[in-house]
């Protein structure tokens, strides 16, 4: 989810980054080599880890599709086009088009579509794993470049890592109905999917396993990851998935919410009526900066109801021949390809602080905005007097006092917690248990609470705040511009140890069990009445997940809609 950080921490991370640069660039050695693709020859070089210095080789910015310029943008991406000479693969290319999260300057190129792959070893007994990587930011920041997803952890181990950039925000996700037009959304979907093809085609090339593919992400990635899961356009291409603090049952993966062209277009100077063809020749027309960089296509009474972005995920118009999304996904899941493959899926133990800056910008409102807590897919099938019934149930089970009209602060994190992200999950759960029963399903709970190194908490809510906020996880998978060398001996070591030796043990052998973890055990799902989770802390438990009052509660708000 997207967040804000203040003026200093804004001035520590953008000098951090350059010092970040220059590690990294001294990091690489004077050995390269060359692999042939399917599209043509790629050079890589041979870097060193951050820890022990270990070798792997990297090959950064091959392009996947072609550049989605002129014609193409807004549209599905194309193969790319084949080439002669050996490109150039030892740096990653421009991040997307998008506004930084820390700086609000407009950064990134439409020409994005390219992908990384960092392989243990180029030669081995037998392919190596493959583990494919979809970052998270509410679909409208993210970067496959080692400023932020640097591979030194994964590349202690036999496995190959694969970052890929998509496309963001209206770029990679305007939709139009008019099918003559061929908009129909979700392109920064389907970029992820040609990258999968791409991956399926070439990566044997870098001693990878085309048959053993592990896909995992970060909210947004997780939601994607879920929704290829149901979709015939990616059968095959992946085998198992690690889903983390994301669904794309998720509240703020609601399609009402995002198709706008219109209103972007008025923005950005468009004085022409609600016609598509005429707003999507307008839209080829601006400069993709200006689409990326405009401001305010959510107002403030939308903010109230937490409505979080405004281009993302669609139920596409009509069907095409690169559809992804035909049906809402709550409505997939029962028949959805991916129910036979094993899948990892958690988040961490306070998802809701990532909106302290959201609750306090607007804190008298916000604390008494019971009516918005309740999902706006309940809301849309539901009389007032259902919606009232929703909030006093709300009230009742939270609170001692039902009758108040404001809630505490971290009353309404905890709330959002479950809202946004832990009841998305729940249902996921739920999901597999009824419709994958025998295939495996791992449930996490990250619960290890850093003062220094869980960097997510400490963007939104300074140092001074504790518990472990949505996104805390991802900074012991990646090495990346807030991050430091750590001792061994530390407990921030040894939880990135655990996560990478959970996480590539599933992608080798399907079970997350391994040394790492001994001698708890962590079991698969059961039961949906006592759902047990690892919890991973300072400590590594096998527990029943908490909350189960709470997600009970939420359950019975879908009672006039299926949960899953």
């Amino acid at each position: 989810m997207n967040v804000n950080v203040c003026a200093t921490e804004r001035f520590r991370l953008a000098t951090k980054s350059i010092a970040h640069r220059i590690v990294q660039f001294n990091l690489a050695t004077d050995f390269e080599t060359i692999l042939d693709t399917e599209y043509g020859r790629v050079r890589g070089v041979q870097r060193k880890t951050l820890y022990d210095e270990e070798l792997y080789f990297a090959f950064e910015g091959i392009p996947y599709a072609k550049p989605p310029l002129g014609e193409l943008r807004f549209r599905a991406p194309q193969p790319p086009e084949m080439w002669t000479h050996v490109m150039d693969c030892t740096y990653p290319r421009s991040r997307p088009m998008q506004r930084h999260l820390v700086l609000h300057s407009i950064e990134g190129s439409e020409d994005c579509l390219y992908l990384n792959v960092y392989s243990k070893s180029l030669k081995s007994e037998k392919p190596l794993p493959v583990m494919v990587w979809i970052y998270g930011g509410s679909f409208q920041i993210g970067e496959a470049t080692r400023d932020v997803h640097s591979p030194d952890y994964f590349m202690q181990k036999e496995v190959i890592l694969v970052t890929l950039n998509y496309r963001l925000g209206a770029l990679g996700f305007l939709s139009l109905s008019d099918p003559v037009l061929d908009v129909p959304g979700n392109a920064g979907l389907k970029d992820q999917v040609m990258a999968l093809r791409w991956i399926q085609e070439n990566i044997a090339s870098f001693n990878g396993d085309p048959n053993n593919i592990t896909l995992m992400g970060i909210s947004a990635g997780a939601a994607s990851i879920q929704i290829m899961m149901s979709s015939e356009q990616t059968r095959g291409l992946f085998h198992k998935a690690i889903l983390m603090s994301g669904s794309s049952l998720c509240d703020w993966i609601d399609e009402t919410c995002y198709t706008q062209p219109y209103l972007l277009a008025c923005k950005l100077g468009y004085k022409g009526d609600e016609n598509d063809q005429e707003i999507l020749r307008f839209l080829q027309s601006i400069p993709a900066k200006d689409i990326s960089g405009c401001k305010k296509l959510i107002v403030k009474e939308e903010k109230r109801d937490y409505v979080l972005i405004p281009f993302g995920p669609v139920v596409e118009p009509y069907v095409s021949e690169s559809c992804l999304i035909s049906m809402p996904p709550c409505k997939t899941l029962s028949h959805a390809w991916g129910n036979r493959l094993p899948m990892i899926i958690g988040g961490t133990s306070f998802e809701g602080l990532v909106f302290y800056q959201h609750i306090t910008g607007d804190m008298e409102y916000m604390l008494g905005a019971f009516e918005a807590l309740i999902p706006r897919a309940v809301r849309y099938s539901s009389t007032l007097a259902e919606i009232q019934a929703h909030v006093r149930r709300l009230k009742v089970s939270y609170f001692e006092d039902a009758t108040l009209d404001q809630m505490e602060f971290k009353d309404c994190l905890h709330l959002l917690s479950c809202k946004h992200f832990w009841h998305a999950i729940h249902r996921t759960v739920l999901a597999r248990l009824a419709y994958a029963p025998n295939t495996p399903t791992y449930l996490y709970r990250f619960d290890f609470d850093s003062h220094s190194f869980n960097y997510s908490r400490i963007m939104v809510c300074g140092r001074n705040e504790r518990g472990v906020c949505h996104g805390d996880d991802f900074f012991y998978l990646f090495y990346c511009i807030p991050s430091y060398k750590l001792e061994k001996t530390s407990w921030e070591y040894r939880t990135i140890e655990r996560m990478i030796g959970m996480w590539t043990a599933f992608a080798a052998h399907n079970d997350p069990n391994c040394d790492i973890v001994n001698p708890t055990i962590w079991e698969t799902l059961k039961s949906s009445c006592n759902p047990m989770c690892l919890n991973i802390g300072t400590n590594l438990e096998f527990i029943e997940l908490p909350g189960k009052k709470e997600l009970q509660l939420w359950d019975t708000f879908y009672k006039k809609l299926r949960l899953y």
